[in-house]
Parts: structure tokens; C-alpha cells; sequence
């Protein structure tokens, strides 16, 4: 018996067929979504899109239930009656509007011009005014769920977007009905019925103690959004790996699965790959590195004295423990960026020549040098500051720029922020008592040798791999075998699917006593640009925001 697990991305959709006896992965296919990240003009309409748009198409994350479910099935060469069950995971918070049937919004005639109708993707940081005002009003009310999420509530979430419809287009708020997480919504499209899952409720619905923030907190938000959490959000909330229902005829005419098998609850990108790599006892802090980074650890207690965590949920990763999750808003992005900059052509004539892509070509590069020697330091905050001021106003930082300052240079003191910012997650954690004690990771990046080892040195303890580079799809496909009834829980699905490396790399003292040396210097600029008294970095996005008007 095999399942399908199907892992949403930013770019594109990833499924694999997975053996249900020992987790291997048996094919694998890709859906490039067509319209990528949609950030400057409306699909179709070419209506202009302000500063901080992220917006995504849904009929893309459709295409990958047509295209990607096939092709993994073909490459696996299986009969698809074999397959007993199918999960999913989502980028999040990535979420829509939509009619009461579940129709996108942006799919209707009637809204399919208008922005506020598309949905938007997790990257998307215009809400954070919205945000702010959540924020403020928690804590001047005293809100008991404010401090379950490190006392701020993102940007990035479903509240300070959807707040941002009502004010912005109140008549797209209006026409919404349901206000739901993608990872909800695609699993509507497989069973034909809506539902909603604890992890994305939690993490992203400020979904605590059974409740969604009450009506009167919401009406002194804004009047009209006093009914929000009653009318669009509410509804019951299934556990993770839990069936939800069953493959309709049409998603099986899309997929070639057979009409019938498990469905299984919807769930998150981050939180779904814990299982994948055996990261879900106490401690084992597992990383998911790839366009940006989120972070998942279980803890035995809960803790509300962690600043900037995106939440502990009770369950929220396997049931019983408290899931803990932070992040960083870019990662792989910041790389990309630099080198999309345009390297010289000595460099991309290097690169051709010996078969390298220009990030192999950098890190090997970069790789030859002591710490510390091209002096500099960067903020990693390209695209703001999730974890732990949760700030998307901030922006990023490099110090220490020469005019003999190669490209390589810069690429490593990228390299190296991202595991200082990585740092200051895993300090707050412990502070607020929540150990860490081992640091396993899972994504893209991990393929990166100098990266991984940059991370052991600055973190000053071994970094472990996840052992499947489709972690999200190999955890999704653990959760459908789960919701088959094959495995009696999660757990026990994970010990025989799962797979880690032990060990990968291992911390070199002497250099992580010069990294030392630098994360001082990181967190002085941390503080200063990200928590002092002028915020230089917001006032130059406001200088900017007024001269794009």
C-alpha cells in the first residue's frame, strides 16, 4: 500500500507516492505554478499592486492536483488502487476569501479585478499597520492569548489580513463568506466539503482555549469586524491526521487516485515535516530552510514568556506536546537576491566553465576564508523580521562594505546572518524555558555544505539533516497514512516512515569562538536598528511608501 503526500510551496507543488511500510519515497512530481508570486500587477486585469503585495492564483495550486499527482504516480510506476490515502500541506499563512461554496473570490467575475479578493500569499506584509493595531489593543485590554504568541500578532496571519480587507475594500469583505487558510481550502477541493484544521487555527487563527478572539475585542478593532470570527472563521476544527473525508469523483479525475481514499486533515508546511524527519520529542528544534525559514520544537510545558514566537499551540505538531514555532521571513530568498544582483562576468564565465551554478560557485568561494576576515555583518531582515519582533517594517542591514569587497564576501555575511537570526530564536526559546537540544534541518538549503556547517559553528552545537529532501510531502504523506488507519497515530507513523541523519555536522570551537565575536556585533545592530528608540528602518519605508503613492 502507498499514499500520496502533496506539499504546497511558494513556487510551486510537490507530490510524492510513499510506501506505507517503510516510508520510502517511490516517485515524485512538480507543478511550476504558472503565476508564481503575484506582487505587482493583478492576473488578467494588470491592475497595479502596492508596495508589499504577495498575492497567489488558485487555479495554480489546482494544476499541481492535475500535473504533479500524475506525474509521481507514473514515475512511481504503481497501480494507483494501491493508493490508500492522500494529505496535504500549505505555505502559511497563505489564505482567501471565498463564497460560501468555496468559490475564490478572485474567481468570480464580479471581484476578479479587485486585490483584496486574491489571496494572499504568506510573504505578503502590507497588514502590518492592521497588525499593529491587534497588538496594541491586546495588550492594553490585557488579552490572554496576546502573550501565546510572544505578545505580537503578525502580519503575516489571518487576522491583520483579513482586517486589512475590511478597511481597505469593505465591499470584497462583504461579498466574503468563508475566510480560509489555503491549507483548508485545497482540501475542500479534494473531499467536496469545508474544513479546518488545529494547526493552522492556532498558529495562524489565534485560535486558544477553544475560542477565537471574542467579539467585543474584535468590534473595538473596528465595529464591523465584531462578527468576524463567528462568520467566516468558525468552524470545527479537526485534529491532525485525522480523515476528513473522502476523495470526490472530480479531484479523482483530476489526480488518477482512486474516488474513495482517506482524505486527511489539512496542516502546515513547517509543523507537517516534524514527522518526516523524527523531529517530535521535546527539544528536537527542527528547522525548515528554504525560501525562508520556520522553526518547530515540542515542549512539555507551556510557556508564555517567549517574545516574538509565532505561537504555542497544544497539539499543534503531534498530539501531546506543546508545538512551539518561530521563523525568519527570508532565508533562501537573501541568497537568491544577492546573486540575482548580477555577478560579474569573470564570475558567471567561472561558473559556466566548471558546470557550477552561481550559489556553488560563491559558497565555494566563500568557503576558502577564515571567519570573520571579510569584516562585515548583516541584519537578515530583506523581507522583515518574523521571529522575535515580529516587525515586517524592518528591512535589511550589511556593515562593513569596502570598495574591495567581492561578491563572495557579501554572500557569506548573508550566509552567516541567517544563523545569527537563527540564534536569537533558539536563545529566546531557552530563556523562556523551553530547551533545545538538538537542532535538526529539513529543506533546500540543506544541501548547502558551507551553510550547514555555518550554522553548527554559530549555534555551537551539531546540526542533524532530515533524511528525505521532500520533507513537507514525505510528513503529509505520513499524515494520509495516519487518516487510512494503516498507523494507530502519528508517532508510530513517523518511527517507521520518518528518516534523520545523526551527526551531519559538527561545531569547530575556534571558529565559533570568532563567531561569537560577530553575533555581538549582530545583536548590537539587532538592537539598535530593530528595537531602539529611532526607527531609522521605519522611516525610510515610510520615505518610501510616500514617494511610490
Amino acid at each position: 500500500m502507498v499514499t500520496v503526500g502533496i506539499d504546497f510551496g511558494t513556487l510551486s507543488g510537490r507530490a510524492v507516492v510513499v510506501s506505507v511500510e517503510d516510508g520510502t519515497i517511490l516517485g515524485s512530481g512538480v507543478s511550476e505554478y504558472a503565476h508564481a508570486v503575484v506582487t505587482t500587477a493583478l492576473p488578467g486585469s494588470g491592475k497595479a499592486l502596492p508596495p508589499d503585495w504577495a498575492l497567489q492564483h488558485p487555479e495554480d495550486w489546482r494544476q499541481v492536483l492535475r500535473e504533479a499527482v500524475p506525474a509521481a504516480l507514473a514515475e512511481a510506476g504503481v497501480d494507483p488502487r494501491r493508493v490508500v490515502g492522500i494529505a496535504t500541506d500549505f505555505t502559511a499563512c497563505t489564505v482567501l476569501p471565498t463564497l460560501s461554496d468555496g468559490t475564490p473570490l478572485a474567481e468570480t467575475s464580479a471581484w476578479a479585478h479587485r486585490p483584496h479578493a486574491w489571496p494572499k500569499l504568506w510573504k505578503h506584509h502590507a497588514a502590518q499597520r492592521q497588525a499593529d493595531r491587534i497588538n496594541a489593543l491586546a495588550h492594553e485590554r490585557d488579552e490572554s492569548w496576546i502573550h501565546l504568541y510572544g505578545g505580537k500578532i503578525s502580519a503575516e496571519w489571518q487576522f491583520a489580513k483579513a482586517l486589512q480587507v475590511l478597511e481597505e475594500d469593505p465591499e470584497v469583505y462583504a461579498a466574503c463568506r468563508r475566510w480560509i487558510e489555503a491549507a483548508d481550502w485545497i482540501v475542500w477541493q479534494l473531499c467536496g466539503e469545508e474544513t479546518r484544521n488545529t494547526c493552522a487555527a492556532g498558529y495562524k487563527g489565534i485560535f486558544q482555549d477553544g475560542a477565537y478572539p471574542d467579539e467585543e475585542y474584535l468590534t473595538a478593532l473596528n465595529p464591523a469586524f465584531g462578527d468576524f470570527a463567528r462568520t467566516r472563521l468558525e468552524h470545527p476544527l479537526s485534529q491532525l491526521g485525522t480523515r476528513v473525508g473522502s476523495l470526490t469523483a472530480e479531484a479523482a479525475a483530476w489526480t488518477g487516485l482512486p474516488e474513495g481514499i482517506a482524505v486527511a486533515a489539512g496542516n502546515v508546511d513547517a509543523h507537517v515535516a516534524a514527522p518526516a524527519a523524527q523531529a517530535l520529542e521535546d527539544g528536537q528544534m527542527l528547522a525548515i530552510m528554504g525560501t525562508s525559514t520556520c522553526h518547530v520544537v515540542n515542549g512539555r510545558t507551556l510557556s508564555s514568556q517567549i517574545p516574538g514566537i509565532c505561537g504555542v499551540v497544544q497539539d499543534g505538531i503531534v498530539n501531546g506536546a506543546y508545538g512551539y514555532e518561530a521563523g525568519q521571513s527570508a532565508v533562501g530568498d537573501i541568497f537568491a537576491w544577492w546573486v540575482e544582483q548580477g555577478l560579474p562576468p569573470e564570475y558567471l564565465a567561472e561558473a559556466e566553465g566548471l558546470g557550477e551554478t552561481s550559489h556553488e560557485l560563491l559558497s565555494r568561494k566563500a568557503a576558502t576564508q577564515p571567519v570573520g576576515a571579510h569584516g562585515l555583518v548583516a541584519l537578515d531582515w530583506m523581507n522583515g523580521n518574523r521571529s522575535t519582533l515580529v516587525d515586517h517594517h524592518l528591512s535589511g542591514v550589511i556593515v562593513g562594505l569596502t570598495l574591495s569587497t567581492p561578491p563572495e564576501d557579501v554572500y557569506r555575511c548573508l550566509l552567516e546572518a541567517t544563523a545569527f537570526g537563527s540564534r536569537v530564536i533558539v536563545e529566546a526559546l531557552e530563556a523562556g524555558g523551553v530547551p533545545v537540544t538538538e537542532f535538526i534541518v529539513s529543506g533546500g538549503l540543506k544541501k548547502n555544505a558551507l551553510l550547514m556547517q555555518i550554522y553548527a559553528d554559530v549555534l555551537r552545537r551539531p546540526v542533524h539533516l532530515a533524511g528525505s529532501d521532500q520533507g513537507p510531502a514525505l510528513g503529509s504523506a505520513i499524515h494520509a497514512a495516519v487518516a487510512a488507519g494503516i498507523y494507530p497515530d502519528v508517532r508510530s507513523a513517523a518511527a517507521v516512515m520518518g528518516r534523520r541523519e545523526q551527526g551531519s555536522y559538527q561545531p569547530d570551537p575556534a571558529r565559533a569562538d570568532v563567531y561569537d565575536s560577530l553575533y555581538a556585533v549582530y545583536r548590537e545592530l539587532h538592537d539598535h536598528f530593530g528595537t531602539g528608540p529611532d526607527k531609522l528602518l521605519h522611516r525610510l519605508r515610510r520615505i518610501r511608501d510616500t514617494a511610490a503613492v
